[in-house]
C-alpha cells in the first residue's frame, strides 16, 4: 500500500525562465528525464509553460515524497481532513519562491504561486483512507530521515 502515482505541476509565464522551474521539479521528483516542458499560450494570447512531473512507480512515488522532509510531512498530516478528495488524493501546495530557492514550504491556495502536487493514494475496498495515507507519510517520513 502507499502511493499508487504522484505528479508535480507548475505554470511559468513567457517571461520567467521555465528552466528553473523544471530544474525545481526535477529536484522533487529526482530525476529530470520525468520533468515535461509544455508551451502553450493562455486564454488571452501571451505565452505561457506549463511545467509537470509525474512518477508511476510506487517506490519512486514515495521517495518524491519524502523529498518535502519530516516538517512538512508532518504538517501535511494534521491537513489530511482539508487536503484528501473523494478520489483518495493527496493535494499538496508548494510555494514556488521558496522552491526556486531550494526550500520546501507547504502554502494554501491563492496566496503566492505554487507547485501543485497530486498524490494517488493505493485504497482498496475495506481499507481505511486515513490509515493508509498516514502509513503512507510515515514511510516517506522514515525514508526521508535515512
Amino acid at each position: 500500500m502507499g502511493i499508487h502515482h504522484i505528479s508535480w505541476q507548475s505554470t511559468a509565464s513567457g517571461v520567467e525562465d521555465e528552466y528553473i522551474h523544471a530544474s525545481a521539479l526535477s529536484w522533487l521528483v529526482g530525476n529530470e528525464e520525468a520533468v515535461e516542458i509544455e508551451r502553450m499560450n493562455s486564454y488571452h494570447g501571451s505565452p505561457i509553460h506549463l511545467v509537470t512531473a509525474e512518477l508511476k512507480r510506487r517506490g519512486q512515488a514515495t521517495k518524491s515524497l519524502s523529498r518535502l522532509g519530516k516538517e512538512a510531512l508532518e504538517f501535511l498530516e494534521s491537513q489530511f481532513d482539508k487536503i484528501i478528495d473523494e478520489d483518495n488524493v493527496i493535494h499538496i501546495r508548494l510555494d514556488l519562491h521558496d522552491l526556486l530557492a531550494g526550500k520546501v514550504t507547504i502554502t494554501g491556495p491563492g496566496e503566492k504561486p505554487t507547485v501543485k502536487g497530486r498524490a494517488k493514494l493505493e485504497v482498496y475496498p475495506g481499507n481505511d483512507v486515513m490509515d493508509i495515507a498516514s502509513e503512507t507519510i510515515a514511510n516517506a517520513i522514515n525514508s526521508a530521515l535515512n
